[in-house]
């Protein structure tokens, strides 16, 4: 149980400093607290508002380049041919060489959204109910509660 106290105070609307009444504690808020599961759901969630993106299918492979093969005393990595410019005789097309393709291009077709289980979720939302009842766990995460009489609110 993520807490002990059976009853919740209930606070006037338009006076807020007047109690009207004390009420069970709801039982959701009294639900274990499950980090782990909130932030498995919170990563996969996060996951669905992502769109596809990849490089150009082309990409590094724009120059007319072949090996110069052994014997030159230089990598075999390809190498643009022709000359009167810098850019003859520079490696071409490997993943090492400047301007080459990338390792392991990125493809539209990754699998980019995650499927989240529904009572996962509704399990992670009373987890996080649960944890706004816990001063030490709301301090924690930078409120400051100094004024509130109780939590949970």
């Amino acid at each position: 149980m993520a807490t002990a106290r059976p009853v919740v105070s209930v606070y006037q609307f338009d006076a807020p400093s007047e109690k009207k009444e004390t009420v069970p504690m709801p039982q959701v808020l009294a639900s274990p607290l499950r980090p782990d599961l909130v932030r498995y759901i919170h990563t996969n969630m996060a996951k669905n508002k992502r769109q596809a993106m990849s490089v150009k299918a082309e990409a590094g492979h724009e120059t007319c380049a072949t090996s110069w093969r052994t014997g030159r005393a230089v990598a075999r990595i390809p190498r643009v041919s022709g000359g009167g410019t810098h850019r003859a005789g520079q490696g071409a097309y490997g993943n090492m060489a400047r301007g080459g393709h990338m390792f392991s291009a990125t493809r539209t077709w990754r699998r980019w959204h995650r499927r989240v289980n529904v009572t996962q979720k509704r399990h992670a939302v009373a987890t996080a109910l649960a944890a706004s009842t816990l001063p030490p766990l709301v301090m924690a995460r930078g409120h400051r509660i100094g004024q509130v009489a109780e939590l949970p609110l």
